[in-house]
């Protein structure tokens, strides 16, 4: 039982997104997380990658809660076209390419 662990022994154990919200004693809608588990737990990775954890373990426990709910809440919210978490989201955007001037030559052979 998860209950004896410490809180990074419990997180080792979790392996869907559906193990993290309960573990975390988040309610979800099970039809939100079936469509969009990986996008929730990527957002849920690059959230917690920008945050400085506490030393404390009930703090870190409410900084993982906090931010899983704002992952989960992001899909509630949303959909994953929209939220683009993954890199092939962004594949057949339009990409900006600098040419700086100095750059660009004249072939002379071409120009006559």
């Amino acid at each position: 039982m998860t209950d004896d662990l410490t809180l990074e022994e419990a997180m080792e154990d979790l392996v869907s997104a559906e193990d993290f919200l309960n573990y975390f004693e988040i309610d979800f809608d099970p039809s939100v997380v079936h469509v969009n588990r990986l996008h929730i737990l990527q957002r849920y990775h690059n959230y917690l990658s920008k945050e400085a954890l506490p030393e404390d373990e009930a703090a870190q426990r409410e900084v993982y809660t906090r931010l899983l709910t704002k992952a989960y809440q992001d899909f509630v919210e949303s959909d994953a076209l929209t939220e683009k978490v993954f890199k092939v989201f962004h594949m057949h955007e339009p990409q900006t390419k600098f040419v700086p001037l100095t750059s660009i030559t004249v072939n002379k052979k071409d120009a006559a």
